[in-house]
Order: structure tokens, then sequence, then C-alpha cells
């Protein structure tokens, strides 16, 4: 069956023309289809954060075709898939991109190597898969192709290790996933094991040269501007803030660094 929305996740940014020439391509195959840019604005290379972002989003928008680009191995060996889950289907490289989203899309039902080249453009690119490989996928996707056309089944998809949670009493050291436009740290601890850590209150939160004071608050609001806040965010991880401020320049934080909370000093 014909899907009609097409969301497409890149790490391109906006100061090139890699993005348009993508939805060219989609355009020039399958014009009625709608595609949602997520986020061209993924840190370059950064293959987690763009699945943390890719997975935190696709349960909001409309059952389709989800293509993903974040390809630091574009060229290489790596293979380039399409997968199919219950409520939707999942369209990039295969380096672990596209499993988290996959999984919260129900999880994986199949998954096939993109490797039929009437799906792709006549020439292709060692460079740009995404406007010469997956855009043109993805647009055939759209259009109601088989995702068993495409090549043989994948029955080991490439995944990414789990990110980074260690919890002791008194303190929990937990690897950044992403950082939003306002510079709030996403952290790939829970409330859970902040609970288990046994922190509450006022907490140090600290990076590799930094150290602040933070209080465990619900909303941006719970501190005063210009305060430090940790909190569970929309996704339902833990989160570092600064109330009408950057916790990611104050921290000195990006993705795939690690961030230490402990018991504060002056703590009650």
């Amino acid at each position: 069956m014909p899907i009609h929305c097409v969301s497409f996740t890149t790490d391109y940014g906006l100061c090139d023309g890699f993005v348009a020439a993508c939805h060219g391509v989609i355009a020039r195959i399958a014009p009625s289809v709608r595609v949602f840019d997520v986020t061209h604005e993924v840190p370059p290379q950064q293959v987690r954060t763009g699945a943390e972002v890719l997975a935190q989003t696709v349960p909001y928008l409309p059952e389709g075709v989800h293509l993903a680009v974040v390809d630091p191995g574009v060229g290489t060996s790596r293979r380039g898939v399409v997968v199919v889950t219950e409520r939707g289907i999942l369209v990039g490289p295969d380096n672990g991109l596209l499993i988290p989203a996959a999984e919260t899309l129900t999880g994986v039902i199949a998954a096939y190597e993109l490797a039929a080249p009437e799906y792709r453009l006549p020439v292709t690119s060692s460079t740009f898969h995404g406007r010469d490989i997956f855009a043109p996928a993805a647009a055939h996707l759209a259009l109601g192709v088989a995702p068993e056309d495409f090549g043989p089944r994948v029955d080991d998809l490439v995944r990414l290790p789990d990110p980074f949670v260690a919890v002791f009493p008194g303190k929990l050291v937990a690897e950044v996933l992403t950082v939003d436009h306002f510079g709030n740290v996403q952290l790939a601890a829970s409330p859970a094991d902040l609970e288990l850590a046994g922190l509450a209150g006022t907490v140090s939160v600290s990076s590799e040269h930094v150290l602040v004071k933070a209080l465990v608050g619900d909303t941006f609001g719970t501190v005063p501007p210009g305060r430090n806040v940790l909190y569970t965010d929309s996704a339902g991880r833990l989160a570092v803030a600064v109330n009408g401020g950057s916790a990611a320049d104050v921290l000195g934080l990006g993705p795939a660094q690690e961030c230490t909370i402990t018991s504060s000093p002056t703590a009650s």
C-alpha cells in the first residue's frame, strides 16, 4: 500500500544543499509524498545522538517511512538497510542508527539490504548515499514497493552498545545522549537510577573540568533564573538545565561525554 509520509533525520546541517538534494530526489520519484524534517542538526557523525533523537520522535509522527542518515561509514562495506516494524518502515545505514527507533515502533519484524539497482539513482556517489541510495529507497517504499524487493534478508543488524550508566551509593555517572537547542543536557540515566543512588534535593553535577550545584526538580522554573536543575525530561531521561541558560555551556558537555552526579557536600 502507498504511504503518504516520509520523515527525514540527518547530520547534514543546513549550510549546504545536501538536504534539498534528498528532498528533490524524493519529490521526483514520489511527488505526492509529504516529507517531515525531524532535524538535520544531529552533531556530525554522532550516530547515537541521531538514534536517540529519531527514537524519541517517531512515536509522534504519522505512520510511514522514516529516512535517517548519520553515516560516518558511507562508501565502506557497511550495508544500507530497510527495517520493517508494525508501525512503520525505517531506511538508512546499518550502523545502529535505526534500531532504537524500530524498538520504539514495537520492534524489528524483518530487515533487508538495499541492493536492488532499480531502486537507487543510476549513478551513485561513494560519499552521498543519502541522495543516491537512501532517499530513492524511501520514495519507492512510499509508493508501495515491498521491502523484500530491495534485496536479501538481513538477520544480523548492527546494534549500538548500551550507553554508559553506573550507579553507586551517593553517585551516578551517565553518558550524555543529546544536547538540545536550549543547551539542556540529556543523560542516559533514568529517575530510577537517581533514586537507586540515593540522590535527592541539592546535588553536585560535574563534567571533566566543571562542578556545579543543582536542585532535583520537576521543571526549569523549580529554580530561579540562572540556577541549575536536574529534572526528568519529556523522554523520561534525566537531564541537566539552567533556567534561562545553557547547561551544556556551563558544564562544557556534549554527546558521548560523561556527567557525574553526587551528593552535595552542603546538602542537608
